[in-house]
């Protein structure tokens, strides 16, 4: 059973710890039972939003789950970050509905929001659309012009919707399918103004939320390197790995914990919070990609060829990992840096 991740131990209390105890557990039972459950899971939770003052407290219950079982956590992230999205523009989900949220672009694909019967409907393809075919509804950004676009909610089930599971040849994340969902007249409800969705403080918070999931399943990835030294004594080079484990995990840490304080104390607005999304997503994704490399170093190909749930957790966070733009995203926070006032 995965144990609790805290960010900040000194400052959670135990009804909190119990919290995230029995979330661990209840993730970690789904294991293996399918995206359903998950689901089911996420539609039962009742977890803060960010900036609501209890963020360290959202981010730490993201990487518990993250740490307990990586395809709960890429099923429950986005329904929690659809509602989090509804809660900002002032919106209320259906009861017991499960949300997605579809923003990624493609080429050759476009959708298009057009103005039909007093309403909005949407025609077009979304490209990477995950657990379309498993979810009652998703927020989806579409193009109202040339240059903008707006965010809309839609129910899935609706006739005018394709959203057929298409190839999916993944290794890890094998239950999330990503797939292109066709539009064909959907009636939509648009969810803030054009150009909301990303111009939001709650953008930079969300993908702040993911990187809390990649923390959790890398301090999994390093329980399992840090298991070999109570079966035998570790030489020098796992000292090493558990030594560059340590720091990266600790950097980790220590940007989410910073990140969720300047989130709750107002600190993390327009392009603050762009530029330390950015900053804390770097410093959990290089984190991450540490311990792996650290784990097979240090574990050799023994745990993944025999033990399912290990092999199981690499596969998946070495996909999940690759949400991220990696170099773009660097390039991105230079520009901030640039153009921000002493960022240091």
């Amino acid at each position: 059973m995965a144990r609790p991740i805290m960010l900040d131990p000194r400052a959670v209390g135990p009804d909190e710890t119990e919290r995230l105890r029995r979330l661990g557990a209840d993730a970690g039972d789904l294991s293996g039972r399918g995206v359903e459950a998950a689901l089911d899971l996420a539609s039962g939770l009742a977890l803060p939003h960010p900036g609501a003052g209890r963020t360290r407290f959202l981010w730490e219950a993201l990487a518990t789950l993250g740490a307990a079982d990586l395809q709960v956590a890429r099923s429950v992230e986005p329904h929690l970050d659809a509602l989090a999205i509804l809660h900002e523009a002032g919106l209320d989900a259906p009861a017991g509905s499960t949300w997605g949220v579809f923003a990624a672009e493609g080429p050759g694909v476009r959708l298009r929001a057009e103005v039909a019967d007093g309403g909005w409907t949407l025609l077009g393809t979304k490209p990477w659309c995950s657990l379309a075919d498993r979810l009652t509804h998703a927020l989806v950004t579409a193009w109202v012009d040339d240059e903008r676009r707006g965010l809309f909610a839609v129910a899935l089930a609706d006739a005018t919707v394709d959203r057929a599971p298409g190839p999916w040849a993944a290794r890890g994340l094998t239950d999330v399918v990503s797939t292109p969902v066709s539009f064909d007249g959907t009636r939509a409800s648009p969810v803030g103004g054009p150009g909301w969705y990303l111009e939001r403080d709650g953008f930079a918070w969300g993908g702040i939320g993911v990187a809390a999931i990649w923390y959790g399943a890398a301090v999994a990835v390093a329980d399992r390197v840090r298991s070999v030294a109570s079966h035998r004594r570790p030489d020098d080079v796992a000292l090493l790995h558990l030594g560059t484990i340590d720091v990266a995990l600790a950097a980790a840490r220590n940007a989410l914990r910073e990140a969720a304080s300047r989130v709750d104390a107002g600190h993390a607005a327009a392009d603050a919070g762009v530029a330390l999304a950015l900053r804390t997503r770097q410093a959990v994704f290089d984190a991450a990609e540490t311990v792996l490399r650290a784990a097979d170093h240090g574990l050799g190909p023994g745990p993944l060829v025999a033990e399912p749930d290990h092999a199981a957790r690499v596969a998946d966070l070495h996909l999940y990992l690759r949400q991220h733009h990696a170099e773009r995203d660097l390039v991105a926070l230079g520009r901030e840096v640039a153009d921000g006032e002493e960022p240091w």
